[in-house]
């Protein structure tokens, strides 16, 4: 695949001027409704698509499949991403109306970090094939993991790196709108807000290292890597506004994550002796996280039924 500058100058300047559009649209602090957030989750999505169908009619079939694929398995397993920002959030009583402050600014961060680790990631292959060996056994080990601990999610509040951060930087328990550090008598403290920032910071890194070698196993192009990593998160605010309320009912979702880390693990260990199509493999995807949803809400359907009906 021959990626000429001019189009990763072009792909880095559409992010930037996505994100400020959205910084835009949102720079006055207020709590985002369901609407809004379907809106902008419906927005994001049809971005990726375009950029996919781009890349299909500019570059053929199999880039634009290896770049659907994974746009999927990036979009699927940052799904995790927004369990633990619930989580955090409601932690540390983050007030719905400064979230998205936050969430904007760990995706700048996550968007950097994962450029970082992708341009890594494919210079170490690249003088390593059987580097490639060690990511999907990893992906394997990491999906039957997450399959023995399916029902957790860790509190990253009560982490060592919190603990550790929360030591080393004065902070105030205070909030002063949307800003991530005050002056306290002189000295320069963080608010609530900060600590909260560089806990998502914390977690996306962490689950980077999940991400980068799975998508890895579906193309080797660092081009269609970065761009699928960078639309799927872009759209992950909005997602996580729009799922905010009902996240509970998806309770084999983390069981379908660990299968498609197990499933493109196995396509990786693979690759020098069967080429699985990239089809199949979207496929695969598509249908593990198919049933793995319809089973989630099909088991809570009942539940949710007598919630809806308390809360008239």
């Amino acid at each position: 695949m021959n990626v000429e500058l001019w189009m990763w100058l072009s792909v880095v300047g559409l992010i930037i001027a996505m994100l400020l559009v959205d910084l835009f649209a949102h720079r006055h602090a207020h709590e985002i409704k369901v609407k809004e957030a379907g809106l902008w989750s419906l927005f994001w999505v049809i971005i990726g698509v375009l950029f996919g169908v781009a890349i299909w009619v500019g570059f053929g079939a199999e880039y634009g499949q290896q770049y659907f694929a994974g746009l999927l398995i990036e979009k699927s397993l940052a799904v995790d991403n927004v369990f633990i920002w619930a989580i955090i959030f409601a932690s540390f009583a983050i007030p719905k109306k400064y979230q998205h402050r936050v969430l904007f600014l760990g995706v700048l961060g996550a968007l950097v970090f994962r450029g970082l680790f992708i341009a890594a990631g494919a210079a170490i292959l690249e003088s390593f094939a059987w580097v490639l060996y060690l990511f999907a056994a990893f992906l394997v080990f990491t999906g039957i993991q997450m399959l023995r601990k399916r029902g957790e999610h860790e509190d990253p509040s009560k982490s060592a790196f919190y603990l550790w951060f929360s030591r080393v930087v004065p902070s105030t328990t205070e909030y002063h709108g949307q800003k991530l550090a005050i002056r306290v008598n002189g000295k320069l403290v963080a608010t609530p807000l900060l600590m909260v920032l560089v806990l998502v910071e914390f977690t996306d890194i962490v689950f980077a290292v999940d991400s980068i070698p799975a998508i890895f196993a579906v193309t080797s192009e660092p081009f269609l890597v970065f761009t699928a990593n960078a639309f799927a998160i872009l759209g992950l605010r909005a997602m996580y506004f729009l799922l905010a309320d009902s996240m509970h009912r998806f309770i084999y979702l983390k069981v379908g994550l660990a299968f498609v880390l197990i499933w493109v693990g196995i396509k990786m260990a693979l690759h020098d002796f069967v080429k699985i199509p990239t089809p199949i493999s979207l496929g695969v995807i598509v249908l593990i996280l198919f049933i793995a949803i319809a089973a989630s809400f099909r088991a809570t359907r009942s539940k949710q039924i007598e919630v809806e009906k308390e809360s008239r």
